[in-house]
C-alpha cells in the first residue's frame, strides 16, 4: 500500500472513479425499472385491489338523526361578493332547526360588496367578523375565537348544499367515536368526454376509497367545503396551512378519534372551472407534503391506518418519480424490443396529452386523450409541489373563478337525499 503522502504528491496515480461496464450498467437500469414499474403498477392496480378485497372493518358507526347538537358554521371569504349571498341563503334553508344554528362570515381583508352583503343578513343567526387579509386559514383561527357550538361545520363561499346535508353530517356524531365527519361533493357539469368526465373518475375512485377506510377506520382528510368536527378538538392551524381539511381532522384522528366519510351529506360544485386541474392540485399536493413535514407521526406506528396511508396517499406523490426513474432506465437500456417499447409508450401519452386541448368536445380519440392528458396533468402537479419547500406558500393559493352565468343549476339543484 502507498503512503498518504504519496498520494498528496504532485504527479502521484491518483485513484480511478469506479466505473460500470456495459453489462453492469444494464442490470442497475433493469433492476430500476423493474422496481418503478413494479410500485408503479401496485399504486395504480394492486393497492386498489387490495382495498377492494379487504375485509377487516371496525365497529359501524352508530348514526342517529335525532342527534341535534348546537352547530357553529365557519365560512373564510375573500371578495365572495358573487357567491355569498346564495350561499347564506343555502345556509339558511338547511333542514336543521335554526336555534341550533350559528353562522360565522370571516372576512379575510375583502374589498368587494361582501361584506355590505353579509350585514344584511343580522338578526338571522349570521354574524360578521373581519380581519386583515392573512388567507384562509389565519381566517379560520379567527371564526374558531368566534365559534360556540358543540360542532363545527366548515364551509366554502362557492359550494351549495343539499337540504339534508347538516342532518346527516351531525347524526353522525351520536357515536362517540367520531371526530370529524366530511360529505361528498358532487360535480355539477354537461360535459361527458375532457376534464370534467376525468375528474368523475377520479372522484368516484376517491369517494369509494374514502368509504373503505371509514369501514376500516378513518380517512386521511376532510373535503374542505363540507366537513365537521368536535369543537372541543378544534385548535388553531399555523397561518400558512394550505390544506386545513387535512391538518384539522387529522388532530381529532391522533387523538383516538375515527374521521369518516358519510355519502348522503352531499354538496354541489361545477367539475371544470377556470384555473383548471393543475392549479388546484399543485396546491392541493403542495399542502400534502407540508401536512407531511409537520405531522411526521404519519409515518409511525402512531397512524393506526399507516398501510393504507402509505398505500393511498404517499404514494400520490411518489407514482411521478417511480414513473421518471421507470423512463430514465428504458432509456439506459440496450436498443431492443422492451426498451423501444416503454419509450414509444411514455411518448405516446405525451403526445395524446398535448393533443387533447386542440380536439373538438364531440372527437372520439378524445375518450383515450383527456384520461392521458389528466394523468400528465396531475402527476406533474405532483413532481412540482415540491415547490412549496422553496417558495411562500400563499404563492401556490389563487381563486377560482367560475365563467359568467354559471351558477344558477347549483342554486336550484334539488335534493336527490329523501331520509
Amino acid at each position: 500500500m502507498r503512503p498518504f503522502v504519496a498520494l498528496l504528491t504532485p504527479g502521484a496515480p491518483r485513484a480511478r472513479k469506479p466505473t460500470f461496464s456495459p453489462l453492469e450498467a444494464q442490470m442497475i437500469a433493469t433492476v430500476l425499472l423493474v422496481l418503478a414499474v413494479a410500485v408503479s403498477l401496485y399504486i395504480l392496480v394492486g393497492y386498489p385491489l387490495l382495498l377492494r378485497a379487504w375485509h377487516g372493518f371496525g365497529p359501524p358507526i352508530r348514526k342517529d338523526l335525532n342527534f341535534r347538537p348546537t352547530v357553529s358554521v365557519l365560512l373564510a371569504v375573500f371578495n365572495g361578493e358573487d357567491f355569498i349571498a346564495h350561499k347564506l341563503d343555502n345556509l339558511l334553508s338547511l333542514d336543521y332547526p335554526s336555534n341550533l344554528l350559528d353562522i360565522i362570515v370571516v372576512s379575510d381583508g375583502s374589498t368587494d360588496a361582501t361584506e355590505a352583503i353579509v350585514r344584511t343578513y343580522a338578526g338571522r343567526n349570521v354574524r360578521l367578523v373581519r380581519v386583515p387579509h392573512g388567507g384562509k386559514a389565519t381566517a379560520l383561527n379567527a371564526a374558531l375565537d368566534h365559534a360556540t357550538g358543540e360542532i363545527l361545520l366548515f364551509v366554502d363561499v362557492r359550494q351549495t348544499f343539499d337540504a339534508q346535508a347538516l342532518r346527516h353530517l351531525v347524526a353522525n356524531f351520536a357515536d362517540p367515536s367520531v371526530g370529524a365527519v366530511t360529505g361528498e361533493l358532487k360535480f355539477v357539469h354537461s360535459d361527458r368526454l375532457g376534464e370534467a368526465a376525468n375528474i368523475d373518475t377520479y372522484w368516484k375512485y376517491e369517494i369509494w376509497a374514502r368509504e373503505r377506510h371509514s369501514q376500516i377506520d378513518s380517512i386521511f382528510s376532510a373535503t374542505g367545503c363540507i366537513y365537521a368536527m368536535r369543537r372541543c378538538l378544534a385548535e388553531p392551524i399555523a397561518p400558512d396551512t394550505l390544506v386545513d381539511d387535512a391538518v384539522i381532522p387529522l388532530r381529532a384522528f391522533f387523538r383516538g378519534y375515527r374521521v369518516v366519510i358519510d355519502t348522503e351529506a352531499v354538496a354541489f360544485d361545477f367539475g371544470v372551472i377556470q384555473g383548471g386541474e393543475f392549479r388546484r392540485k399543485l396546491r392541493t399536493l403542495g399542502g400534502v407534503w407540508q401536512v407531511w413535514v409537520r405531522m411526521p407521526q404519519l409515518f409511525t406506528s402512531a397512524n393506526r391506518m399507516r398501510l393504507h396511508f402509505l398505500a393511498h396517499k404517499f404514494s400520490r406523490l411518489i407514482l411521478p418519480w417511480m414513473i421518471l426513474v421507470a423512463v430514465l432506465a428504458a432509456w439506459l437500456l440496450p436498443n431492443g424490443l422492451v426498451r423501444s417499447a416503454l419509450l414509444a409508450l411514455a411518448l405516446l401519452v405525451l403526445a395524446l396529452a398535448a393533443l387533447d386541448p386542440l380536439l373538438p368536445k364531440t372527437f372520439a380519440l378524445r375518450r383515450i386523450s383527456s384520461p392521458a392528458r389528466s394523468f400528465v396533468v396531475l402527476n406533474a402537479a405532483a413532481l412540482l409541489s415540491v415547490a412549496v419547500f422553496f417558495v411562500a406558500p400563499d404563492r401556490l393559493w389563487k381563486p377560482t373563478r367560475l365563467p359568467g352565468g354559471t351558477t344558477d343549476p347549483l342554486l336550484t339543484k334539488r335534493s336527490d337525499n329523501n331520509s
